[in-house]
């Protein structure tokens, strides 16, 4: 049965590496993305080799379970193929690629994964990674030693624990059966999209609803707006929906679309600038398999970077602290400075510091008590003592206590009695006196 849907392909060599070490497929029922390593000699190999021999799985199913065998059959014939390589050219020793595919049969979608391409799921307006990294920073995520966005920045992330190989004759497959539905819409992608770009970008422009060609490309101009680092290799597949049907006709993409014999023109490196910084990505192999004794290397190795990165969280706090309390000494020598005169009970009294408080803390405290009563101060000083008067020295605030002192001294002299004179008693005049 040919799946009815629609589908697209695009692949490019990024912004940084000189060759496309990526290669992509996309026919009528299977699509495949291949991320190779090795060197410049040997990722586009390996890479190829994979889509070389699954290429002949496009084809129907009669049963999910034919179509997971053919897709083991096919990677470990590969796998073949990648040990013969390096035995006759010496020169690709320890080439690899990634491998993960999709055959649909019916309404099942049949995956097969190995190594860090993924493969997410866009369904119900969520999107889901599907897949599951094969690389040492996600088992240090799986045992909760780091989170997973510091594992997008851990500088061993590109080292595998899996891959097909020349080292490995029988390479172990992440095989799996999902039920799938139309509107479903499935991303297939290398690692030059997934470290770049994240989830939540990705699912912004699915949700923009644009066919599979135009979505790719909207998602690889991310991914070139972020740097490409990596070759960025995108395979889209629409389950029915609302776009045209594909004819079925495959598509390959990358290093495997590259007829044997042909020498690629390498691209000409990005030049880095302050606004758009190119991250560095050698042409050496980044990644491969481990041997056990490196692994356990590796793990002692994050021990440190975490002790590293606690005692540097410390000593920041620590620096912190110093410099607030610095700060705190500073401001608390400076209010010791100022002085003020105010209120204490019934009489006058010089204050050192400043009349705010930092809750329980007092920031001033008293230095002479004047023995001038607020009682003998006139009305107008007095409210001004209670409301405190704010002096630059402590002279300048003696000063202000002379003049209080002064203010009550002159409120205290009594009030002089005035005593009435006299009136002038009149005269009687004696009878008789005309005469």
């Amino acid at each position: 049965m040919v799946f009815e849907g629609s589908s697209a392909a695009i692949s490019h060599t990024g912004k940084v590496r000189s060759n496309n070490q990526d290669s992509g497929y996309s026919g009528a029922n299977l699509f495949a993305v291949a991320d190779g390593m090795g060197g410049h000699a040997g990722g586009d190999v390996a890479s190829s080799i994979a889509i070389q021999h699954l290429e002949p799985l496009d084809q129907g199913y009669a049963s999910t379970e034919d179509a997971q065998a053919s897709l083991q059959a096919a990677v470990t014939m590969a796998a073949g193929d990648l040990i013969r390589a390096a035995k006759e050219r010496p020169e690709l020793a320890g080439l690899g690629t990634t491998v993960s595919a999709i055959i649909m049969v019916d309404d099942y979608a049949v995956i097969g994964h190995i190594g860090d391409s993924r493969i997410y799921l866009y369904r119900d307006d969520a999107l889901t990674q599907i897949t599951t990294d094969h690389t040492f920073v996600q088992r240090l995520v799986d045992s909760g030693r780091i989170t997973p966005e510091e594992a997008r920045y851990h500088p061993r992330r590109s080292v595998l624990m899996r891959v097909l190989s020349d080292m490995d004759s029988d390479p172990e497959l992440d095989l799996f059966v999902m039920h799938t539905q139309p509107g479903d819409r499935w991303l297939l992608c290398s690692d030059g999209l997934s470290g770049v770009v994240d989830e939540t970008r990705v699912l912004k422009a699915m949700r923009l609803g644009m066919a599979p060609g135009r979505t790719a490309d909207n998602l690889l101009k991310q991914a070139l707006d972020g740097g490409a680092p990596d070759n960025v290799t995108i395979v889209l597949v629409d389950v029915g929906g609302h776009h045209p049907l594909s004819s079925g006709t495959p598509t390959i993409v990358g290093a495997a679309s590259n007829p044997p014999g042909v020498l690629v023109p390498s691209a000409r490196p990005a030049r880095s600038n302050w606004l758009h910084p190119v991250r560095q990505a050698a042409n050496e192999p980044s990644h491969f398999e481990p041997a056990a004794e490196y692994l356990e290397e590796l793990i002692e190795e994050d021990r440190r970077r975490a002790k590293r990165r606690r005692l540097g969280w410390i000593a920041g706090v620590l620096v912190v602290i110093a410099m607030l309390g610095f700060a705190a000494f500073a401001a608390y020598s400076w209010t010791q400075t100022r002085y003020f005169i105010g209120a204490d009970d019934d009489s006058v009294v010089i204050f050192q510091g400043v009349q705010q408080n930092i809750g329980p803390i007092t920031l001033s405290t008293p230095v002479q008590d004047t023995d001038i009563l607020l009682a003998n101060l006139p009305e107008y000083q007095r409210a001004s003592v209670e409301r405190t008067i704010s002096a630059r020295s402590l002279s300048d605030a003696m000063a202000i206590v002379d003049r209080l002192r002064a203010g009550a001294d002159a409120n205290a002299l009594p009030t002089p009695t005035l005593t009435p004179t006299p009136l002038p008693m009149p005269t009687e005049t004696p009878a008789g006196g005309d005469g």
